[in-house]
């Protein structure tokens, strides 16, 4: 532990100024992992659970690649050896839970990262086991390690339990062996991961073309799940409405043109560093579409810079896709407006891309890939990842490269199930509603959702006639 003299400075010499102060770097709270971070681990005084003695607990605070930023715990106390790992999300809880599937079907399935919250919940239907909600801690492992961090708790007491309930402990000796049969991997099984913070993780190997063995959805939280994570609604349980903290505004109070070029400001957090800052907001009109929302923020502590675009309208009644050839410099120079609910893929290069991995922006087309080579670029595990993910990704950047210089062509599909999604046409033509007419380089589809489209949209529980009674 540090005294009060570790940190006193021994002259006024060595006293910043405040103009000194004020000029010195700002670092953000939550960084990449490298060779260099051991600065930033915390360490805390803890009792420890096993001997009751006080060990030491360190706190990392950092970025997982492809997912957000966690905090790492260690703890270890030097009297018995006892020790504990641990990890908890430092992000915001996501709006709508998460769904993960997984096929493992190697041995090498077997060493695919996980990352899952205090809030997941995992299934092996093959050998019935489920860990339910809450009953573990939250930690960065492994498909193996989850396994093997079952059998360790089955195994506990088993010498007592065999003296004291022999037909109980050989039923969990039975289990046990079931559990080991199925880390020789066999068989094919089937890992189900549901969070309903929208905060676990399943490693994706062959990032960033999509994986047939992973299936990831998205569910909106029913009331008690909500309730569960420590949301409630605003109204909540207010008998009294003149309590309620949100109140409808009056007919013609705040009329919709009012809104066109005025910017407000909200409270919220960097998305890169967590620090509080303010974000812009704007609406306005896009030309031969429709009213969106734009909001930009930028972080006063670490200088991160973020815009985001949000449709103004509704849902349309179909989805819309757009498929653009990249032949020449002209098609990199067209407008698109990518909502938060469309994806994009590259099948020339194999490439994915959820919804969720890009935030809606209004952009170009070269804008649009150059985000996508920089979160692929900046965001890969380049020191503790092997050499075969790391030449795999090299050789994927360079395509990339290729694609940008116009030396490879080929064909961007944005697939927007809402339909809020649009690409500038280069054709001057419209047609009879006032819409440009898609040029020779452009293909213009719209098609009926699925089921599942619709489930992940939230419009197959919406009621849209005689809700006012439920209300």
């Amino acid at each position: 532990m540090l005294s009060t003299a570790d940190v006193t400075p021994s002259g006024t010499d060595s006293v910043p100024t405040a103009t000194e102060q004020d000029q010195e770097p700002k670092q953000p709270i939550f960084q990449a992992i490298n060779a260099e971070q051991g600065e930033e681990v915390v360490e805390i005084e803890s009792a420890c659970m096993s001997c009751f003695e006080t060990g030491i607990t360190r706190l990392l605070p950092t970025k997982i690649p492809f997912f957000r930023e966690v905090v790492l715990m260690s703890f270890k106390c030097e009297h018995c050896g006892f020790t504990n790992n641990e990890m908890q999300s430092a992000s915001e809880i996501q709006k709508s839970g998460i769904r993960i599937q997984l096929e493992v079907k190697t041995e090498s399935d077997l060493n695919r990262r996980v990352v899952r919250s205090d809030n997941s919940s995992i299934i092996i239907p093959e050998v019935e086991l489920e860990i339910p909600v809450q009953s573990q801690k939250g930690e960065v492992t492994t498909v193996e390690g989850i396994i093997e961090r079952t059998i360790t708790g089955l195994s506990q007491d088993q010498e007592k339990r065999r003296i004291d309930h022999p037909t109980e402990a050989a039923s969990i000796d039975a289990y046990i062996e079931r559990l080991r049969e199925v880390k020789l991997v066999k068989t094919p099984f089937h890992l189900h991961l549901e969070d309903i913070s929208g905060n676990s993780f399943i490693e994706n190997p062959l990032a960033p073309a999509a994986d047939p063995q992973l299936k990831v959805s998205h569910f909106t939280r029913s009331q008690k799940q909500n309730e569960d994570l420590g949301l409630y609604a605003q109204n909540h349980e207010q008998p009294d409405a003149d309590a309620h903290l949100l109140k409808p505004i009056a007919e013609d109070e705040w009329p919709i043109e009012n809104l066109h070029g005025e910017v407000l400001q909200f409270s919220t957090n960097c998305p890169n560093c967590q620090a509080p800052c303010e974000t812009n907001m704007k609406l306005t009109k896009i030309p031969h579409f429709k009213e969106v929302v734009i909001m930009a923020t930028v972080c006063s502590q670490c200088g991160h810079k973020t815009n985001e675009v949000k449709s103004g309208g509704g849902v349309e009644p179909q989805g819309i896709r757009f498929k653009v050839r990249i032949a020449k410099k002209e098609d990199l120079t067209r407008d698109v407006l990518k909502s938060e609910t469309c994806s994009l893929s590259i099948p020339e290069l194999d490439m994915e891309v959820g919804p969720n991995a890009l935030c809606g922006r209004f952009t170009t087309v070269e804008g649009l890939l150059v985000a996508m080579r920089d979160q692929l670029d900046g965001t890969f595990f380049h020191d503790s990842a092997d050499d075969n993910s790391k030449e795999q990704m090299k050789r994927f950047l360079n395509s990339f490269d290729a694609v940008m210089n116009l030396e490879r062509i080929i064909t961007l599909i944005l697939e927007d199930p809402a339909g809020n999604t649009y690409v500038q046409s280069l054709n001057d033509d419209t047609d009879e509603n006032g819409i440009a007419v898609a040029d020779d380089q452009l293909v213009v589809e719209h098609y009926d959702r699925s089921y599942e489209d619709n489930e992940d949209l939230g419009l197959n529980d919406m009621k849209t006639e005689n809700y006012e009674k439920d209300a």
